[in-house]
């Protein structure tokens, strides 16, 4: 059974400024929390077609049982109608959301409506408070945001903070929400709703007690917990080097993408690895709320001040392989600091790094082509040029011209007004992640339920099979086998790093000192039941199987398995149809 507070929804709307809570235990019960709640609210809340920018959209904020009790447990889940893909929406966040959605005494937060003014919400323990946010909206940085709000606001040390910039107030639709500075909802467009809602943020604070039913059982579940955890020479590398340590890596094997996936490797990988940014640029790590493994990194180096040259600013940003690939090795950049700045500039927008990078590498191609012209892009966008580069995101905000209006809609939108559809690197209309391992990962760019590299893993199914050829039903059959269990751990809210920590024995002890009573095998069947209710409802909203865009590019540029085949890819998308029952 679940705890009392986990089982309470908080329902908020915006066009009447009014709040309540329901208790939800049939939801929890059945579902744990997390995903599989949120997928839930989102079916029960949203109304079939609706508009992704309009007030019937609808902003799920959900977490698992897990969260304050183990170490990892340390995710928000958030859904929604993604206003990029004009589907289901997902977007994962580590910091202190998770604990501080859990300690205000909620399993789930259910946002819906519009507000007519600028608006910031704070929740504190039982208590909304609706917030005059109109000397927010429109300032310059989103850390700005932050820090005003820090200033307040009560329940520092305990708080989440989630904002979005001036992208989200634009309505870009690959804006993402920042939350603790250096986290966020990326992916799909979550900060363009809020914007279209004229949330500019959201407090959360609180100080609920966690009950423990069998305290010697979870005493002794949780040490092993955390000796995995610390002892894992996976987690020290996320520790050490953390995620970009891959760019070596998926160099070496020629799966890195690099100037818009017309090659996969980058001659100057090693100036933007991991290993060379620990040396050159590495400030400190940080930890998301109970995580002793601390993957965050966060960068830092020195400016001067415009008219004081011997007075210099120091400068923060966190990075990861993602941004590193996206807004690097896409753009040909082989500057740290230079791409560092043009890191900076993206977060202080809130911008999804990863479409940021993919729509800028596109871009530069058609415009090499002679696709558009500099009377499109304004100024001349090249390879390696990170100045111009950050100058051309400035303008995704400003939308200076229809061009960039365009832009803002994402790669496949622009492809489709200006032409270059066969290098616009878009995959169910979310901008590609950075691996061109072979055919599973891009497989699972195109099945996944949100279009994601951290669906069904593809890229590690590349990875462990090199040298291998798969048939295209083995690989989508471990594609989906690979996504129904992590809809268990993203109910669970638990770290995707932590997913050789937490399998389904371990999850199925975790759970027992606190009240539930699964076997492995039934947490493997709800992960499945789970995945096709994510599938159910990414149908009913129009999403089809045979009206999927296969970029050719990725046929063109040899993979780390070699050419990816044409055929291969549609008779794996014709099993998953058929396996599915879909379309």
């Amino acid at each position: 059974m679940t705890d009392k507070y986990l089982r309470r929804v908080l329902y908020i709307d915006l066009s009447k400024l009014k709040f309540w809570v329901e208790e939800r235990e049939d939801l929890f019960d059945k579902w744990l929390g997390g995903t599989g709640v949120a997928v839930q609210l989102l079916k029960e809340e949203l109304p079939k077609g609706a508009d992704p920018l309009g007030p019937e959209n609808v902003i799920v904020f959900a977490v698992g049982p897990l969260v304050g009790y183990y170490p990892l447990a340390s995710k928000t889940v958030a859904v929604f109608k993604s206003p990029l893909t004009g589907n289901y929406g997902e977007s994962h966040a580590g910091g202190r959301s998770a604990i501080a959605i859990r300690m205000a005494g909620y399993g789930a937060i259910v946002i819906k409506g519009a507000s007519r003014i600028p608006i910031y919400l704070a929740i504190h323990n039982r208590k909304v408070f609706f917030r005059d946010a109109s000397a927010y909206w429109g300032m310059y940085s989103s850390y700005t945001v932050g820090r005003v709000i820090r200033e307040n606001e009560m329940g520092a040390g305990h708080r989440t903070i989630m904002r979005i910039g001036r992208a989200g107030e634009r309505l870009v639709r690959y804006a993402c929400v920042v939350t603790e500075t250096y986290r966020h909802f990326g992916r799909l467009g979550l900060g363009a709703v809020f914007g279209a809602k004229k949330l500019k943020a959201l407090v959360i604070s609180g100080r609920t007690e966690l009950p423990v039913k069998d305290k010697q059982m979870y005493r002794e579940v949780y040490d092993e917990i955390y000796e995995r955890a610390v002892k894992s020479p996976i987690m020290k590398k996320y520790h050490d080097i953390g995620t970009p340590v891959n760019i070596l890596v998926l160099n070496d094997i020629g799966g890195l993408p690099t100037m818009n996936l017309k090659d996969g490797k980058f001659e100057y990988a090693e100036n933007v690895s991991g290993e060379k940014m620990a040396e050159r640029h590495l400030g400190r790590r940080v930890a998301c709320a109970h995580c002793p493994v601390a993957c965050i990194h966060i960068a830092t180096w020195r400016e001067p001040y415009e008219d004081e040259p011997y007075f210099y600013k120091t400068k923060f940003v966190s990075y990861d392989y993602e941004p590193i690939y996206s807004l690097g090795t896409m753009l040909g950049i082989k500057d740290s600091e230079g791409l560092l700045r043009l890191l900076e500039q993206v977060e202080v927008f809130g911008l999804d790094a990863m479409s940021t990078g993919v729509v800028l590498a596109w871009t530069t191609e058609a415009l090499e082509r002679g696709i558009i012209t500099e009377k499109e892009t304004i100024i001349k966008l090249e390879w390696g040029n990170y100045e111009n580069y950050i100058r051309a995101v400035q303008y995704l905000i400003d939308q200076p011209n229809e061009f960039y209006k365009n832009l803002a809609m994402g790669v496949e939108h622009a492809a489709k007004v200006y032409g270059g559809t066969d290098f616009a690197l878009a995959f169910g209309g979310n901008e590609m992640p950075g691996y061109h391992t072979g055919p599973a990962a891009h497989l699972g760019y195109l099945i996944g339920a949100r279009h994601s590299h951290l669906d069904g893993g593809g890229y590690s199914i590349d990875q462990k099979t090199l040298g291998q050829e798969l048939s295209p039903e083995e690989m989508i059959d471990k594609l989906i086998a690979e996504e129904s269990w992590r809809q268990i751990l993203s109910s669970l809210v638990v770290c995707f790093f932590a997913r050789r920590i937490y399998t389904p024995d371990v999850v199925a002890r975790a759970l027992k000192p606190l009240g539930y009573d699964f076997t492995p095998e039934e947490l493997e069947k709800l992960g499945e039941d789970i995945y096709k209710e994510k599938y159910f409802l990414k149908v009913r909203e129009g999403f089809r199987i045979s009206q999927l865009r296969i970029p050719k590019r990725i046929f063109e540029t040899p993979s780390a398995k070699g050419l990816i085949k044409e055929d291969v890819i549609k008779k794996a998308l014709e099993y998953f149809r058929k396996k599915m029952n879909i379309d």
